[in-house]
């Protein structure tokens, strides 16, 4: 979704504002609550999590069990719902940092404030366990560091209420480096395996280091089933026994020798604070001793006597149990475990001894293998060889402490006892191990942290900063550089771009051109200037408008466009008549705004008549006497063409009439035509119809 949330408004109450984070199942919103106008933290699930209608099913289940877990230390969910088929959950927006990021920036935590976050997570699991409800995912990134040192588990949301769905479906959730070995291994999950995932989360915490790191989650979750951890006093000595022995316990890979509570831890974290020393390590097996635990088998038979069948664990490290009747060592639980190895000797001697001898060893005749660790081979050969023992094979590993060519360690591991004779391979240190440094340029802070973490380096956070070139929320630089070769574990810095530098635009409206540019340069913009346009109120050569608009928050370099002015948006007409004698022409407007029009009318005198009508520009109007002239875009002139004309000449006109030719004078009435008369002397009459003539014949004498 990359952030794509932001400013979306769930259910008309819930308007997001800025992105915290994301993971591998959600997004992580803040919130503001229109309703009780507080911030709240919005967990927004990814949609191919909201597709899913399985999901969603346990999604609103598992939403409605977190809102009703109430405690100081977990974070408080306060509703869940959907819009237009996004998922979400609403919840307790807290302040501070995560675990995860205080040790990444600081190193270890103070012993005493592991002890303070350990016993607080506890009280929170508590509350959890108490309603069967199993965490899953106990990690720093969910461990949240409050301004007053107080702490709040979050992400109870994808926890799973153990009678709330089938098994099948109950598939592992957690982060691999904090799973228990039964969630790595797919089986029933119970509280114990929360315990351990805290164990883990102790172990960080105090060294600095995580217990199992690999190239990749499937490795990780190997290690977690079939490895121990090196002690944690051997990455920090400073560290006490009895918080060791703790952390011990919550790590072992069989559930039911961890604590039986988050309540019984709690109390062993608590005593630990208040000085009571009530868990030891006296009794922690010898093969836990300098490189660390020896990989578990399964168990040991260690006679073989007709009918009976003795096994014993093998190295099974940090037996000093501690519960609610049961106080540790030295108080009831040294002696309970003591009289039980008795007894187990006893009747093992009484079987005729061999079973001892094969546990214990024959002490008469056994040899300590030698510390030879920090030696050259050949020191650390005529060492081993000279107490009675062979040297066998030589492996290469990496170290960060010891020096090349040098001995990290032995298998059989130091101190342990052995009998004569007794092979004794050698590790020898290669160096630390060279990693090269990923390319992390325009990878997210979370990309950049998997990436570096797959490569076996440390992933450091710089002090973000502006850029004209990164988009925001993405790596601007990096240090070492991509592709240098540097030690296992190694800190690589990366820096997170802010977006480019923003700064508002200049208001350039009414200013000349030429200080306009000026103006937008001096503030870092690049500028535009080929558009123009006319404008009534704005003088020629003057900005009339910008884009950008001025007061805009726009990165520097960006493209600033001016509009500038034509001058004023008017243009004048005019008309002539040629000859002038022949006539007049009258216009509507000696002005009209740019693309307007005007009217015309032609007053032609008598003797003429239009020949044409055109413009300055050629254009031909016909030879009506009226009319317009539309879409005037520069100043325009009209010229009327007249053409003198010649009167038609009339025609003679019809006569009719009536005479009498007797001598008499006829009277003749002509009115346009001539008809009828009289001749030889006779009487007659004559009348004639013309148009406007009367002819009157008058009788002769």
């Amino acid at each position: 979704m990359n952030g794509t949330m932001t400013g979306r408004v769930f259910n008309n109450r819930y308007q997001i504002t800025d992105r915290v984070g994301i993971g591998g199942m959600a997004e992580v919103y803040q919130a503001q609550d229109r309703v009780l106008g507080r911030r709240v933290a919005v967990k927004v699930m990814l949609p191919q999590y909201a597709s899913d209608p399985e999901f969603t099913r346990r999604f609103r289940q598992e939403a409605a069990s977190a809102a009703n877990l109430s405690s100081p230390y977990i974070v408080n969910v306060y509703d869940w719902g959907q819009d237009d088929g996004t998922y979400y959950i609403v919840m307790e927006y807290v302040r501070g940092s995560d675990l995860k990021t205080a040790i990444q920036q600081r190193g270890p935590v103070n012993q005493r404030k592991v002890a303070e976050i350990g016993s607080q997570v506890c009280q929170a699991l508590s509350v959890a366990h108490n309603q069967d409800i199993i965490h899953r995912d106990i990690k720093p990134q969910n461990i949240m560091i409050q301004p007053d040192g107080n702490i709040k588990v979050m992400d109870f949301g994808i926890a799973r209420a153990k009678n709330s769905m089938e098994q099948r479906t109950s598939a592992v959730l957690g982060t691999a480096h904090y799973i228990s070995p039964e969630q790595a291994q797919g089986k029933e999950l119970t509280a114990a395996s929360d315990i351990y995932s805290l164990g883990v989360v102790l172990y960080e915490a105090a060294t600095g280091q995580l217990p199992f790191d690999g190239p990749d989650a499937v490795s990780v979750a190997t290690k977690q089933v079939n490895e121990y951890p090196a002690l944690p006093s051997e990455i920090n000595p400073d560290i006490n026994p009895t918080l060791e022995t703790i952390i011990l316990r919550a790590l072992e890979k069989d559930p039911a020798a961890r604590f039986s509570t988050a309540t019984e831890m709690k109390k062993a974290l608590n005593d630990y604070l208040a000085g009571r020393n009530s868990m030891s390590f006296d009794n922690q097996p010898t093969a836990y001793m300098n490189s660390g635990y020896v990989a578990p088998v399964d168990a040991t038979q260690v006679m073989d006597t007709p009918g009976v069948q003795t096994t014993v664990n093998p190295v099974n490290p940090v037996r000093n149990y501690y519960d609610d009747n049961n106080n540790g060592n030295g108080k009831g639980g040294g002696k309970k475990r003591g009289a039980i190895i008795a007894i187990v000797l006893i009747a093992l001697l009484a079987l005729g001894g061999i079973a001892a001898s094969a546990l214990f060893g024959n002490t008469s005749t056994s040899v300590t293998v030698p510390d030879v660790s920090g030696k050259s081979v050949d020191e650390a050969t005529q060492e081993i060889e000279s107490v009675g023992l062979t040297v066998g094979d030589q492996t290469k590993v990496y170290s960060e402490s010891v020096d090349e060519g040098l001995i990290v360690s032995t298998d059989p591991a130091a101190n342990r006892k052995v009998d004569p004779g007794t092979t004794i391979n050698l590790m020898v240190s290669q160096g630390t191990q060279q990693m090269e440094v990923p390319d992390l340029s325009g990878m997210t802070a979370n990309e950049a942290q998997q990436a570096l973490k797959k490569a076996g380096l440390t992933a450091k956070a710089g002090t973000s900063q502006n850029s004209e070139t990164v988009e925001k929320d993405h790596v601007i630089s990096q240090d070492p550089a991509a592709g240098t070769m540097v030690d296992a574990g190694s800190t690589v810095t990366y820096v997170i771009s802010l977006g480019a530098d923003k700064v508002a635009v200049p208001d350039v409206h009414g200013e000349s051109q030429g200080s306009a540019i000026a103006k937008l340069q001096n503030a870092g913009f690049e500028v535009v200037a080929n558009d123009t346009t006319y404008d009534d109120t704005v003088p020629e050569g003057y900005v009339v408008s910008q884009s950008p608009a001025a007061g805009e928050m726009m990165a520097k370099g960006s493209t600033i466009s001016l509009v500038i002015s034509l001058g004023a948006n008017s243009h004048s007409v005019s008309a002539s008549v040629s000859p002038p004698e022949g006539g007049t022409v009258s216009l509507s407007a000696a002005t009209v705004p740019y693309g307007g029009g005007v009217s015309y009318t032609v007053t032609v005198y008598d003797g003429y008549a239009i020949a044409s009508i055109t413009d300055n520009y050629g254009s031909n109007y016909g030879a009506s006497p009226s009319g317009y002239v539309g879409n005037i875009t520069a100043d325009t002139s009209l010229i009327v063409t007249l053409v003198p004309i010649t009167p038609v000449p009339e025609e003679p006109a019809e006569q009719t009439g009536t005479g009498d030719n007797t001598g008499e004078t006829g009277t003749d009435t002509n009115t346009g035509a001539t008809d009828g008369g009289a001749t030889d002397g006779d009487a007659g009459t004559g009348a004639g119809v013309t148009s406007e003539n009367e002819l009157v014949l008058t009788p002769a004498e």
